[in-house]
């Protein structure tokens, strides 16, 4: 981290009402160039359709004009590429993206935002964050539900999220730790620059982030650290007449109880908080249940990262908080592996299988965790025959026997089932 980002960082911890200035006078040529190696090269090109490495080229002199134009009040914000990827459940997610030289001007500013915001965000949020990641929220969520005194848990996802983040009080939030409106004022072009859609329209939104900027998840945690997190803090926590706590991670989240008469009251009142945000539940999404070793059911259990969380038994016969990979994320993990096989079996073996290689130790990097095995396993067995059916598909004439085929996989040294979790996890949140 730049000295410059040190010092905003330690400032914004020292003093959390501290309002920064001159902000905007950090975007230099020097400054904005030191972030390019963070940029992912390989993303997709935005409206302008132009590359990453095409940008690169010429890296000094397009950087100079951006900056030029930043400084001198020319600068626009080009149109957002929208893109739709399948979701889980049949429907599309809207994706944008924005264009190389916004993505460039962006991850500067984010550098900022994120040497102030990481000094106010709480422990129970780990979305989008430096070193914090899913499989974290999922082992503290694991550790504080086996070994705390919780009972009862309301699981809760927000409807359209990032469509729906109201920029007027975005702005508000903003302007709490910031006193500089040409910065402010750039987070406004990303925010109100218009969207092209897939059939040539140029939508212009009042509302929302695109999913996918390289600014949205910074803003977007910070909506929901003062929309859900804070109050959860201050307000929610203090009058329970028992434990509580809260882990999200972007806009889904888990909150756990010890009495039902608190789960309850916060069930109720959580919509109402959300909608003086412009934010609405997910009504097939957010439950209220009963979650306890002492009352074992298979109606009582959630889905929270990939993984579904229910009271079992280890081999010891002790009561034991069990993951499971979710069946919806297993059968789309297996429609993802069919796909690309089908794509990919005609490359070269070393190349396709050092490709499934690093298909399959990123699937156990992620699931492998403890009490998941038969999960891993079975994804394995599954994946291993959609691999031995399509390579037998390369001609006309099958390539492989089936003990040809488990020789080809042992030469390769293809990775099998593990787990990849330690031992002893990193501390719990506090």
């Amino acid at each position: 981290m730049p000295t410059s980002l040190q010092g905003i960082a330690k400032k914004a911890a020292h003093d959390k009402s501290y309002r920064f200035r001159n902000l905007f006078g950090m975007l230099t040529v020097a400054y904005v160039l030191s972030g390019w190696p963070l940029l992912n090269k390989r993303a997709a090109s935005g409206g302008d359709r132009i590359s990453a490495r095409a940008y690169g080229e010429r890296l000094h002199d397009h950087v100079t004009s951006l900056v030029e134009r930043v400084k001198t009040k020319c600068y626009r914000a080009k149109l957002v590429r929208r893109h739709y990827i399948p979701k889980g459940n049949g429907a599309l997610r809207p994706l944008g993206i924005p264009a190389t030289e916004d993505k460039r001007l962006q991850t500067a500013v984010v550098r900022i935002l994120e040497a102030i915001y990481e000094q106010d965000f709480l422990a129970s949020s780990y979305g989008y964050r430096k070193k914090i990641g899913a499989r974290d929220a999922v082992r503290d969520l694991t550790r504080h539900l086996q070994f705390g005194p919780y009972g009862y848990v309301v699981e809760a996802d927000i409807k359209g999220y990032f469509d729906h983040i109201d920029h007027e009080r975005l702005r508000d939030m903003l302007q709490e730790r910031r006193d500089d409106r040409p910065f402010l004022g750039l987070i406004r072009k990303w925010l109100k620059a218009g969207v092209l859609d897939t059939d040539g329209q140029v939508l212009h939104p009042v509302t929302g982030l695109p999913q996918g900027g390289t600014v949205s998840p910074v803003l977007a945690n910070l909506y929901l650290h003062h929309a859900l997190d804070g109050w959860f803090a201050e307000v929610v926590q203090p009058h329970c007449d028992g434990q509580a706590l809260l882990c999200r991670y972007a806009d889904d989240c888990v909150c756990a109880f010890q009495y039902k008469r608190d789960a309850e009251r916060f069930y109720r009142v959580l919509g109402k908080r959300l909608e003086k945000y412009g934010l609405e539940l997910a009504p097939e999404k957010t439950h209220l249940l009963r979650f306890s070793r002492y009352q074992q059911d298979v109606k009582n259990r959630f889905d929270f990262l990939g993984f579904t969380f229910f009271w079992g038994t280890d081999r010891t016969g002790k009561d034991r908080l069990q993951r499971r990979t979710a069946r919806p994320r297993l059968k789309k993990a297996l429609r993802n592996f069919t796909a690309w096989i089908k794509q990919a079996r005609n490359q070269r073996l070393p190349e396709l299988m050092n490709e499934l290689n690093s298909k399959l130790r990123g699937y156990y990097n992620y699931y492998g965790v403890h009490g998941n095995s038969s999960s891993l396993a079975e994804f394995y067995y599954h994946a291993e025959r959609l691999l031995y059916k399509w390579l037998n598909r390369r001609s006309q004439k099958a390539s492989y026997t089936w003990q040809g085929f488990k020789d080809l996989l042992k030469q390769f040294a293809i990775a099998r089932p593990r787990i990849t979790e330690p031992a002893r996890s990193r501390p719990v949140m506090t």
